[in-house]
């Protein structure tokens, strides 16, 4: 029997992915739904599974004692406020990035997090894909050494052909390149690198298509990254692109390297003149019917049953990316290097 009553805040795009993600895991079931536009319960019942009940008053679904988590689903300038509302009710929560598109909002995120000392799932799913798992994998191996340089970049033509284009387009929603989609790659740079941000220096354009016109901030950055080990890395986000979706990693440590779904390394009596190939699915899409959320949010159930914190992708691991993204796109605006220190 399934133990956790999970509430859902906004019906829009992503939380079709949740719901049923949620609905799949074996301790949790979607029974409540907060949009500010009214639902039919009956259908979203029928469609869902289970007896959903519907609310346009998110304090009202927050007073459920019934729920024990909510998912927050709606649009990102939305977030900062649901998240604390939902952590001084005492809801555990899962949070759809971007976490906040402030730092002021971040730091009151995580403040109001910790004074209510509910669980946390942040959703940087990526990370549970299984390009990243099998990455990590070689990595933890030792097969390439002590890392010294990583780059992951995230190429996503974010256009009208795209669902989350009508809104993602302006500055209030979108907040930036980074914020609105390319913080999965230094989300993913940050779990292969496993070391502290020091600074990041970061500069943008956009492309000259009109058909990117609408934008509202500059569609791609470049961003590096000094690590408190002395390691680098680069991360480039390009929602602005004409071509299929691409998460590109190429890692460099002294025993080898690691690019894409291939690998060498000196420590196997391999051809130095070819890679070795991995098997592995790249992540090649940006819908989230396509993203690992299953596995996410299963961990995250399993670890609370545990009265555990989840490990990857906590409200506290993923504010080292969110804060680097931040501190990226302060760099950018400034013209300078931003140091980590700045933003704690």
């Amino acid at each position: 029997m399934k133990k956790y009553n999970v509430g859902i805040i906004g019906y829009g795009w992503v939380s079709g992915a949740h719901i049923a993600a949620i609905n799949a895991t074996s301790l949790a079931q979607v029974t409540a739904i907060y949009s500010s536009r009214p639902q039919d319960a009956a259908a979203l019942s029928a469609q869902h599974g289970g007896k959903i009940t519907c609310y346009t008053d998110l304090d009202a679904m927050l007073a459920d004692p019934s729920l024990q988590v909510v998912s927050v689903c709606s649009y990102p300038n939305q977030h900062a406020d649901q998240i604390v509302a939902a952590a001084k009710a005492g809801k555990h929560l899962i949070i759809e990035k971007p976490i906040a598109l402030s730092l002021a909002d971040a730091h009151r995120v995580r403040a109001a997090v910790k004074a209510a000392g509910v669980k946390t799932c942040v959703c940087f799913e990526c990370r549970y894909s299984s390009q990243l798992v099998a990455t990590k994998a070689v990595i933890d191996s030792g097969l390439l050494g002590k890392l010294h340089y990583g780059e992951v970049d995230y190429y996503h033509g974010i256009g009208p052909w795209y669902g989350q284009f009508r809104w993602n387009t302006s500055k209030e929603l979108g907040g930036s390149s980074l914020l609105s989609a390319g913080c999965h790659a230094l989300d993913a740079l940050l779990l292969c690198m496993g070391a502290d941000v020091e600074s990041v220096t970061s500069h943008t354009t956009g492309s000259a298509n009109a058909v990117f016109a609408q934008y509202q901030y500059p569609t791609t950055s470049v961003s590096v990254l000094r690590f408190a080990n002395g390691s680098l890395g680069k991360v480039a986000s390009v929602i602005d692109c004409l071509q299929p979706y691409y998460l590109h990693t190429h890692l460099v440590g002294s025993e080898g390297s690691l690019l894409d779904n291939k690998f060498h390394s000196t420590r196997l009596a391999v051809d130095k003149s070819k890679w070795s190939e991995l098997s592995m699915k790249m992540l090649d899409s940006g819908d989230v019917s396509d993203h690992p959320y299953q596995a996410q949010f299963q961990t995250f159930f399993d670890a609370m049953d545990r009265s555990e914190e989840m490990a990857l992708t906590s409200l506290t691991e993923a504010m080292k990316s969110h804060f680097a993204v931040l501190a990226a796109d302060l760099s950018a605006r400034e013209n300078r290097t931003v140091k980590l220190s700045e933003l704690q």
